[in-house]
């Protein structure tokens, strides 16, 4: 043609292509029915399988909130785990040590008040899972117990100041509301009644008289707030999605969901064949997200790096997994797939206050850890922490308490009998079987089951920050 000029290499593509989805054809970029439906189920997968992957923190905040539901109703329901949290409990990797207490605040059109105890570690995290403030030891109430003021989405009436520890705004109604309090000389008595003299959860406009709160002891009972993994988990999105306004998530997130059906004021429907393809994506981000948790590539998740397996979940400091100007997807995923609760505290360096984790899939030489195998770790002299040190095991699958023989499948500083060699280090062994003459300094695992561990450090000290000291690793023994 008259008008003809050359077209520079790589703006056009070929009309005949075999990709992963086989062979492609076009008619000049045009595609032909079956090409074009090849191409949409491989874009609504893309858009089912990255909706898995940044909603697993969505679905596990639903499930929170069931778990607290099934024990009482919003707002009034307090669970106490007086006598400490057990392995029967199905909850993100807790702590045998802290007395956790958890309800759940549901604003309506107007502020809610939160009346908190002194010395707790507590925080306030939204129906998106996220970090909404902090309260007790590292709160602005600075352990002395607070009385906080919580709003709406959007409330534009009147907020009075006076008297409040603090005014705080909120992107949803929905909110999961924990604190850990502290065993006094092996008790918990002390902290479970500073929750029960000082805690209430009541509107603004029932200040005057505020209704009863339900304190419930659910230690030792069947507790579950786990998410399942398959595509129903797209239906726990769902729920969250339709009961809270849109603000305060990411629109990229949401156009995900809405690309796959799941959009505010609208059924969530799919089809036989959207169907099959979120079934394949549940299943692909399921398998994603224990990979990413147990073996990532990023060196900055590691404590230290081409040295050691054990890792941070928070890297960078980062609570927010935005390291300069990015976000950390695929961290931020494996986060609250295995854990749950977000607070700067968590992350920050906090000399002699709060807790460190150190977390690990894996041995010594990089292999998964086994149930059925037996393991030695030694713990150096002086270790970094104020208050005391302690190792838990979880399972791999619910990323819960692992299930033994022992109630508490923990060990640390504080535990009566534990051994200390004479150079003031100490070994711990995990098995299946107790190595004689090692029964105190053991934890049991169970064979055909893999686990995976997390050291925390109360009250963390300098030398772990500089990292002049570290655990050591964990060996497999002959």
């Amino acid at each position: 043609m008259a008008m003809s000029t050359t077209i520079p290499d790589g703006i056009t593509t070929p009309d005949n292509i075999e990709t992963q989805l086989g062979a492609l054809n076009f008619f000049d970029g045009v595609p032909d029915a079956e090409t074009a439906d090849k191409i949409y189920n491989l874009l609504d997968f893309t858009h089912a399988y990255q909706a898995y992957l940044d909603g697993v923190k969505i679905a596990s905040m639903d499930a929170m909130r069931r778990g607290i539901e099934a024990f009482g109703p919003v707002n009034t329901t307090v669970l106490q785990f007086a006598d400490l949290m057990d392995s029967k409990a199905l909850f993100l990797t807790p702590n045998t040590t802290s007395v956790y207490q958890t309800a759940w605040l549901q604003l309506g059109d107007e502020p809610m008040v939160i009346e908190t105890p002194p010395n707790v570690l507590g925080f306030l995290n939204n129906a998106w899972f996220k970090y909404v403030m902090d309260f007790g030891n590292l709160g602005p109430d600075e352990g002395k117990g607070g009385k906080f003021l919580i709003l709406p989405p959007g409330y534009e009436g009147p907020v009075p100041t006076e008297g409040y520890t603090d005014v705080v705004p909120s992107d949803t109604y929905g909110h999961w509301v924990l604190w850990r309090g502290y065993l006094k000389d092996g008790s918990t008595a002390e902290a479970v009644q500073a929750t029960q003299d000082r805690f209430r959860m009541y509107p603004l406009s029932a200040a005057d008289a505020p209704p009863e709160m339900t304190f419930v002891n659910v230690s030792g009972q069947e507790f579950n707030t786990i998410h399942v993994m398959d595509e129903r988990m797209y239906d726990e999105i769902n729920t969250v999605v339709q009961s809270e306004p849109l603000q305060g998530e990411e629109p990229e997130l949401l156009g995900h969901l809405a690309a796959i059906g799941i959009q505010k004021g609208q059924p969530f429907a799919p089809d036989d064949r959207m169907q099959a393809i979120l079934k394949r994506a549940a299943a692909a981000g399921a398998v994603t997200v224990k990979t990413l948790v147990s073996k990532p590539r990023d060196p900055r998740v590691y404590w230290y790096p081409g040295e050691s397996y054990w890792q941070t979940a928070f890297p960078g400091g980062a609570y927010t997994w935005v390291l300069d100007g990015a976000t950390l997807h695929d961290f931020r995923s494996a986060f609250h797939f295995y854990a749950t609760g977000v607070t700067p505290a968590m992350a920050l360096k906090v000399v002699g206050k709060g807790s460190q984790y150190a977390f690990t899939y894996r041995d010594a030489e990089g292999n998964a850890l086994d149930g059925g195998k037996t393991y030695k770790l030694t713990v150096p002299a002086d270790p970094p922490a104020k208050d005391f040190w302690s190792f838990t095991l979880y399972d791999n699958q619910t990323r819960s308490m692992l299930q033994t023989d022992k109630q508490f499948p923990a060990l640390g500083s504080n535990d009566d009998g534990l051994v200390q060699n004479a150079d003031g280090s100490t070994d711990i062994y995990f098995g299946p079987v107790a190595p004689e003459g090692f029964e105190s300094n053991w934890l049991q695992t169970v064979p055909g089951k893999g686990w995976n561990t997390i050291m925390r450090l109360y009250g963390p000290l300098e030398p772990w920050f500089d990292q002049t000291w570290r655990p050591g690793e964990i060996t497999l023994l002959p």
